[in-house]
């Protein structure tokens, strides 16, 4: 299979896999028909894509969920929360056949048998159907069954054509599913396919020679139709025939109740509970490698590439002797250079939308789960990030929702014996600030307990009694970081196994990030999650250490400040200094990098004081060399593991210099 197609079916797909979800999670609170209509757009694309992709697992799945949504649409079914959890529980499945496909390649056999007898049995259930025998009292011409009979006298009496259209395909067409499907997409731009033959299904398995016939309830006339279908290639025939009423014969129906149906408590069991993920534990890391970008950032790219091409003649045509033009034109380069960084940086960019909106459904999930009530708040999705980092953020932030949903908000009795409402909250926050990207996770519910941390820390060993009476605040929430660490009384799906928030400060640091703990005691708390805008370009300050040069990320340094001799103390075996009451201990990077200093004798020493939360050191350094705008390069796969370097960069002559990592130092 084509390996462009199929990135392109994946990325639609998760895509179509966030609507239904979202649209799902709207049913259940405000059900709409125009709500409805998106769920049902999305299963029918999904139906279509999967059919054409030759994915029959998904096309067999998303065309029963199809027929429950139509009847919806219908008003013959009245939306229900058991029929919320039996279309969720659809998409679940659905969601895992696409990993199965991102992952092999290919769709990898699942049992979805009793899933589709299920909803069959569903639609029997809720429409209340019973054994029916209808007469046969009409001519011989059309047969149709009791619900299609419905429709379309519904139809002519509201003055619509009804069309039977014989489709005929040329003898070499190849990929006929897919040639029918642009059929079905033409004409239901303007009605509604009621009918087909073979089945839809067969169809889209290409189970049929190079002929079918579909019926079509519209507005428009013969001529319309025949001029709309001209555009599809590859369609030998094409005959059109109006049905009136009396030529329409009802079959005798016999829709028994399925097995399944008998007791409908039933329905609200979940299936395939062996396939499905724990709640909120959803893989959301997967992605596939492309970049849907504005159109008018491409034109604006390449603008600049044009100018490029002007400069570069430009400079060709100048004489070695003069300087002035020489001068004009490197300023000229310096700015198209400039705003083509912009640029690309903005092509890169993607809103954060694109993770935030699988979390309502995570939230909904662990509500009943944890039979709780919880709203989730989302603000700023609308602030972009760059894709690199939007790639790896989902992992960390699913960590943190369910951290709030089970330690954070409490149960209903103890919110309401606190006088809070019995509904917890959970925001969630994006917004840029400077070069950097902050997201917030709080909540409003019990906060945290420093003394049971503490006690916790202690028995743990990782903290003396005698220690401990000394921590700061920042100090003890730290613990809750580390791995294996928990203040869980028990273990459950959700939580208590202690790698929770240590599988999220490793991934924010990774990405050159920083993570920090507010809280009010029974106010409720807020992780802070600090990013910067992009992993490719960013400002550094270049120093040198032991004769060679390094750069340290402008984002964790607060100042730049040179000390005497005399001002450097000793406090505990470590060298600190005084810097407007606070006490900074100093790290001597030459020492930590183990290289040697060049001048030992200086009465004076310049620092970077760089920062990682509410912790500030100095860093000493041999001197400073300036600011730079710095391109990220991967040290590879065999240095990748290289303690206090986050990668390389290479300088304007030439020369490499190492960058540092802070969170590591410090």
């Amino acid at each position: 299979m084509n390996n462009q197609y199929l990135d392109v079916f994946l990325e639609e797909a998760k895509e179509h896999i966030e609507n239904l979800n979202r649209y799902l999670l709207e049913l259940e609170n405000n059900p709409t028909k125009e709500t409805v209509d998106e769920i049902f757009r999305s299963a029918h694309t999904l139906k279509g894509m999967s059919g054409t992709m030759g994915f029959t697992q998904l096309s067999e799945l998303t065309h029963e969920m199809e027929n429950l949504l139509q009847e919806i649409r219908n008003q013959k079914i009245n939306v229900n929360e058991q029929i919320i959890d039996t279309l969720l529980n659809c998409v679940d499945i659905l969601e895992e056949l696409i990993n199965d496909i991102e992952e092999q390649g290919q769709e990898q056999h699942r049992d979805i048998s009793t899933v589709i007898q299920r909803l069959k049995g569903k639609n029997d259930v809720y429409l209340n159907k019973t054994k029916t025998t209808i007469e046969n009292t009409k001519k011989h011409v059309f047969n149709f069954n009791e619900y299609e009979d419905r429709l379309i006298r519904k139809a002519i009496d509201q003055g619509l054509y009804i069309w039977k259209i014989n489709v005929t395909l040329i003898d070499e067409c190849l990929l006929k599913s897919a040639r029918a499907f642009l059929v079905f997409k033409t004409l239901e731009a303007f009605g509604d396919i009621i009918k087909t033959e073979p089945s839809v299904q067969d169809i889209e398995d290409e189970k049929f020679e190079n002929e079918f016939t579909l019926y079509l309830v519209t507005s428009k006339d013969k001529e319309y139709i025949l001029r709309a279908l001209s555009s599809v290639s590859e369609l030998k025939t094409v005959d059109v025939m109006r049905i009136d009423q009396d030529s329409i014969e009802v079959q005798k129906a016999n829709l028994e109740d399925d097995a399944d149906s008998k007791d409908t408590a039933e329905t609200t069991k979940p299936f395939l509970t062996t396939q499905k993920p724990s709640n909120g534990q959803k893989n959301l890391k997967k992605t596939t490698k492309t970049l849907r970008v504005d159109i008018e950032r491409l034109d604006n790219l390449m603008n600049l590439v044009s100018e490029l091409i002007i400069i570069k003649t430009r400079l060709e045509d100048i004489k070695d002797n003069n300087y002035q033009a020489q001068r004009e034109t490197i300023e000229y380069l310096e700015r198209i250079t400039s705003s083509l960084h912009d640029a690309v940086m903005k092509a890169r960019m993607v809103p954060i939308e694109n993770v935030f909106n699988r979390f309502p459904r995570v939230v909904h999930d662990l509500s009943r789960e944890l039979s709780k009530k919880i709203n989730l708040v989302i603000e700023g999705a609308e602030t972009e990030l760059d894709r690199t980092v939007i790639d790896e953020i989902g992992d960390p932030l699913i960590h943190l929702i369910r951290n709030a949903a089970d330690h954070g908000i409490e149960d209903p009795q103890e919110r309401i014996s606190k006088g809070k409402p019995e509904q917890g909250t959970i925001n969630l926050k994006a917004y840029q600030d400077g070069n950097n990207v902050v997201i917030e996770v709080s909540d409003d519910g019990r906060g945290i307990d420093l003394s049971k941390v503490l006690k916790k820390a202690v028995n743990a060993g990782l903290v003396t009694e005698e220690q401990s009476k000394n921590l700061k605040d920042y100090e003890i929430t730290s613990f809750l970081f580390k791995p294996g660490f928990s203040t869980a009384g028990k273990v459950t799906d959700i939580s208590g196994r202690g790698v929770g928030l240590d599988v999220v400060k490793t991934k924010i640091e990774s990405l050159g990030g920083s993570i920090e703990i507010n809280f009010i005691k029974d106010k409720g708390t807020t992780f802070q999650i600090r990013l910067p805008l992009t992993l490719a370009i960013i400002q550094a300050l270049m120093v040198l250490v032991g004769g060679e040069k390094y750069a340290i990320p402008l984002s964790s340094i607060k100042e730049t400040v040179t000390v005497t001799r005399d001002q450097i103390k000793t406090v505990q075996k470590r060298e600190v200094i005084l810097l407007r009451g606070n006490v900074i201990p100093i790290a001597r990077l030459n020492e930590v990098l183990d290289t040697h200093r060049q001048d030992q004798n200086t009465e004076n020493l310049t620092l970077v004081i760089v920062k990682k939360g509410e912790k500030d050191v100095g860093l000493a350094v041999d001197d400073l060399i300036g600011q730079q705008e710095i391109v990220i390069k991967s040290l590879g796969s065999f240095l990748k593991d290289i303690k206090f370097i986050a990668g390389a960069t290479i300088l304007g002559n030439g020369e490499v210099a190492l960058i540092l990592d802070i969170n590591k130092l410090i």
